[in-house]
């Protein structure tokens, strides 16, 4: 129900933008999100934004990754720039409803080559 694209191969320095497109029968979403799982570690969280468009960054993100919301499109973005090989991993996005659901991506693989 939530379909990830945008992942790709790309050498430091580099930039890539995923896109999260939420099907029509998830309603009430209230936050969107991007976690990445490195292999061998822990998901974690890369960026949320609320429905009222508040954003909230993990630190190894401020001031190169950028998130964003259309809310008429039920789309989220993340614009990924200054890539460096330590964000190699597989990014999912996650949707929180109002109605306490959660629904994950399928993930997509971005790989920075040094």
């Amino acid at each position: 129900q939530l379909q990830a694209s945008g992942g790709g191969l790309v050498q430091a320095g580099g930039s890539l933008r995923l896109s999260c497109a939420a099907a029509g029968s998830i309603f009430s979403i209230n936050i969107l999100g991007w976690y990445r799982q490195a292999p061998g570690k822990q998901r974690e969280l890369v960026a949320q934004v609320t429905s009222g468009g508040m954003t909230n960054y993990a630190e190894f993100g401020k001031g190169r990754f950028t998130i964003s919301r259309d809310n008429g499109k039920n789309t989220m973005y993340l614009q990924m720039n200054s890539l460096k090989p330590e964000d190699t991993g597989v990014y999912y996005c996650h949707a929180h409803t109002t109605t306490w659901q959660n629904f994950w991506g399928q993930g997509t693989q971005v790989t920075v080559s040094s």
